[in-house]
């Protein structure tokens, strides 16, 4: 019960920037999980479809074959690479949001400065919602980051494989 205490006094004390960050950040993350599970299950399936499909073929080495073979590379790799663009956009949206909080917290401290004449102790909850979202939304694009390099890496080696599994040679 306690760790939902602190997330609440984490989130009340970013503002309301933060729970932007913080669904944007949820969204990423469930694309990025669902791209993994693409990968290890369905993936495979349409390889082995792509697969069985070439080696049915009487002719390979035609004009014809050829574009038959890219026409099942590119189809493969489009249901590979979905959602990918969209990953990277949540990634560079990330720390904007982050930004947004801060010039939101900003907004604050200058309105603490206005009424209470530079009272520190009420400035402080506006420094805290100016950084707090900021270092949410660069530690959000950090993990999006690493886990995005991850999974391009992925993708990539994955499309190679596809592409020497469809050999011109049988």
């Amino acid at each position: 019960m306690e760790i939902f205490i602190a997330i609440r006094t984490f989130l009340e004390a970013g503002g309301n920037v933060l729970y932007l960050i913080a669904a944007a950040t949820f969204f990423m993350w469930a694309l990025i999980f669902e791209r993994v599970w693409f990968i290890r299950t369905e993936h495979k399936e349409d390889v082995r479809e792509a697969v069985a499909y070439w080696q049915k073929r009487g002719d390979i080495t035609s004009w014809n074959a050829q574009m038959m073979r890219q026409r099942l590379i590119s189809e493969v790799s489009l249901r590979l690479s979905q959602n990918m663009s969209f990953i990277k956009t949540l990634i560079s949206l990330l720390p904007l949001l982050g930004l947004l909080g801060t010039v939101t917290g900003m907004v604050q401290v200058f309105e603490a400065m206005t009424y209470s004449g530079g009272n520190a102790r009420s400035m402080a909850a506006g420094v805290s919602a100016a950084t707090i979202p900021t270092m949410s939304g660069m530690v959000a694009t950090l993990s999006g980051v690493l886990a995005n390099t991850f999974l391009s890496s992925r993708v990539a080696t994955e499309e190679s494989l596809m592409e020497d599994s469809l050999s011109m040679e049988q």
